[in-house]
């Protein structure tokens, strides 16, 4: 089943001098996304609600660095890139610019009424746009923030290389599963994800002193 609507996930915005540019993963899940409504151009023109949504904030910035000044943060760059390609030609390009996380990729989106979850059916999925690493735990997610599960979801895997550990990987699939276990509302799942930081900072703190 073709998706429609996409969300593409971010994956870091590199400060360079006074200027804000995408990593190349991030460049690559853009192109991702690219590749597939061209491929797909006709369902897209078709589709009333066609649309694209770029998520990410300023993930990977260091400590205490200021957020990147409107338009220069992940979602709004990773859309300026589709947009230069012509993409808004074939559908809606929609940016969330809040998000440092996956989960917060997810739960924000909705917040800020970017998707509505219940639309979406084996029929009509939400395609996910990443990395093939990373498409398990977005969908371990998207099932708990979203309510979405299986083939209500389409995975779109970038090609091309993205070096991550797999037991790093494996150890965060891990954490979602228990850290998140029972939740099912975007917000119980951001005070969750406050929680858990602030105890992670704390053991952190705790093992510096030693």
């Amino acid at each position: 089943m073709i998706a429609t609507v996409l969300l593409v996930f971010g994956r870091g915005v590199v400060a360079d001098g006074g200027d804000y540019r995408l990593t190349a993963e991030s460049v690559a899940r853009t192109r991702a996304a690219i590749g597939y409504v061209r491929a797909h151009a006709a369902e897209f023109r078709a589709a009333p609600d066609a649309r694209v949504v770029f998520t990410g904030g300023w993930p990977h910035g260091p400590a205490g660095a200021p957020d990147p000044p409107a338009q220069h943060r992940e979602g709004e760059l990773m859309r300026a890139l589709a947009r230069d390609a012509g993409l808004d030609g074939y559908a809606r390009l929609d940016a969330e610019t809040r998000s440092r996380t996956t989960l917060q990729n997810l739960a924000l989106t909705v917040q800020d009424g970017l998707l509505d979850a219940a639309r979406f059916t084996p029929t009509h999925p939400l395609g996910l746009v990443s990395h093939p690493w990373h498409l398990p735990r977005i969908r371990l997610l998207a099932r708990r923030a979203l309510g979405l599960r299986g083939a209500d979801l389409v995975d779109v895997p970038v090609t091309g290389p993205d070096p991550v550990p797999a037991r790093r990987e494996r150890a965060a699939r891990v954490a979602c599963r228990l850290g998140y276990l029972g939740l099912r509302t975007p917000e119980a799942l951001l005070r969750r994800e406050r929680g858990l930081a602030r105890a992670a900072l704390r053991v952190e703190r705790l093992l510096g002193g030693r």
